[in-house]
């Protein structure tokens, strides 16, 4: 019966895990952002010690909005009209979530930043020597990418909605391509710019959710950080 009790309770844990990821925009970045993370790990020479601070960083993250959803559906069960102190306690959990997410920012900055300018300088003088024609040929290869994704998850048309955002998808890509074959800091920041100004204004739009720009602007990066590793 201990027994029992026990893997309920382990079934009604993940079941709460699921259900906030399938309700919750927020948790579903978490966890995107979780899963590229995780997966960079595998291409650094990281340290035991900075690995284990990467996995608590993430699991403050995800247990700060585990706990911020469970605070606002608690006050939406007891207090089914406004009321300034449940919009302050909402506001207050909601804050807990930035300060987790800001610190795992910081500490994916910090650890991060050194390692990934070093290859990414290897990277760009192969790519410097390599035909400009390989950056068209990338778009080409991320539009495809693209279309295959929307016919896979049956959403949204080509040219507009869907999963992933094709224009966010491009925009990163193109980004991504400019700052390694220039390999100017100031095209990195201006190109990067843009590309998150035409993701952001498919959301304002309505055209795709936060979700799916998200999606799009991952997908353009890592497959043309790739593309370029196999062309070059």
């Amino acid at each position: 019966m201990n027994v029992r009790k026990m893997l309920d309770s382990f079934n009604y844990a993940i079941d709460g895990i699921i259900h906030t990821v399938r309700t919750q925009r927020n948790m579903r970045i978490h966890m995107i952002a979780a899963l590229a993370v995780l997966t960079a790990c595998f291409f650094y020479d990281l340290s035991r010690t900075e690995l284990l601070i990467i996995i608590v960083s993430i699991c403050m993250v995800l247990m700060a909005e585990l706990l911020n959803t469970a605070i606002e559906f608690t006050i939406d069960l007891s207090a089914n009209y406004y009321h300034p102190l449940a919009k302050q306690a909402k506001n207050a959990a909601a804050g807990g979530v930035l300060i987790a997410a800001i610190n795992a920012v910081v500490v994916g900055f910090i650890l991060f930043w050194d390692k990934i300018w070093m290859i990414d300088f290897a990277v760009i003088n192969k790519v410097r020597n390599s035909s400009p024609y390989t950056i068209f040929l990338i778009l080409v290869i991320v539009t495809i990418t693209v279309v295959i994704a929307k016919a896979y998850f049956g959403e949204g048309t080509p040219l507009k909605g869907g999963m992933p955002s094709g224009h966010s998808a491009l925009s990163f890509s193109m980004a991504t391509a400019l700052t390694l074959y220039t390999g100017q800091p100031i095209v990195f920041v201006i190109s990067f710019i843009m590309a998150f100004i035409a993701a952001q204004s498919r959301v304002d739009a309505e055209v795709h959710s936060v979700l799916e720009v998200v999606a799009g602007a991952l997908l353009g990066m890592l497959l043309t950080m790739l593309l370029y590793t196999i062309f070059t």
